[in-house]
């Protein structure tokens, strides 16, 4: 039988453990494929150099992605939705960030279609009832011109740089892109080539990062969209523990007071 020693403390354990967050204490965050929480919707996963997407600028061996190949209908941006045909969702675990932390990363957007079929990509910043809190930065393809930011898109509130970028023109080599690998329809098919991101957080929270990419009017001619070397303040996003809500905190607190009354009885 269980004393109220041994009942309290299994209580308060519980209750830490049920605040414990899965993370990948790593600077390199996809070398082991998509981290544990991260929710994919259609077709994402982790990968090395591949064709023309080279590795990130940071270090690690592979990079997350997500790909319109094997998308899924209902995917897009809001208010982007309405030639939005299939796509993709990659969206982080729960993480915390301080007032003034920079939320950056690198990404880099690939193409196969091009002419008047407008595929986009993009990451938001949601808060943890998945509102939207920010757009960091959308893409697009377009037969010519800059394809960041997007045309005819919301304005990126992140700092990007290169801030314009134009295509590196031809049929991208990824095999991510499925049977569109090494294909091109008409003028805007390429890769960008790898961007940073830097997004100054506003206020003290837990948050989601999302990343997204979507056919545009038709579902051949695939896009896609890699991205790496995601940190808060300086850390990895995994190993980012996401701030206890007060009820929480309220109950974690009864089961350490009541593990410090078993021991004073005793």
């Amino acid at each position: 039988m269980l004393t109220k020693k041994s009942k309290a403390i299994i209580y308060s354990g519980a209750l830490l453990s049920a605040l414990a967050f899965s993370s990948t204490a790593s600077a390199s965050l996809f070398d082991s494929g998509l981290p544990a929480g991260w929710n994919c919707v259609g077709s994402c996963d982790a990968m090395g150099a591949d064709g023309d997407v080279t590795l990130a600028p940071t270090g690690s061996a592979q990079y997350g992605y997500v790909t319109t190949d094997n998308g899924v209908t209902g995917v897009g941006l809001p208010g982007l939705t309405s030639g939005a045909t299939t796509g993709s969702t990659l969206t982080s675990a729960l993480f915390s960030a301080q007032a003034g932390d920079e939320l950056n990363f690198f990404f880099n957007y690939i193409s196969s279609d091009g002419a008047g079929f407008a595929d986009y990509a993009w990451a938001r910043l949601l808060d943890e009832l998945n509102n939207e809190v920010a757009i960091l930065f959308t893409a697009r393809t377009t037969p010519s011109g800059s394809i960041v930011p997007g045309f005819g898109m919301p304005d990126p509130t992140a700092t990007l740089n290169p801030d314009e970028v134009l295509m590196n023109p031809g049929a991208p080599s990824w095999s991510a892109l499925g049977a569109s690998s090494d294909t091109c329809y008409a003028n805007g098919c390429g890769y960008t080539g790898w961007i940073s991101s830097s997004y100054n957080i506003a206020a003290t929270g837990n948050y989601f990062l999302e990343f997204g990419v979507v056919n545009w009017t038709d579902t051949a001619y695939q896009s896609g969209m890699a991205f790496d070397g995601i940190t808060v303040g300086g850390t990895p996003i995994g190993d980012t523990t996401p701030v206890p809500a007060p009820a929480t905190l309220g109950l974690l607190g009864l089961g350490l007071l009541g593990a410090r009354l078993a021991r004073r009885k005793k």
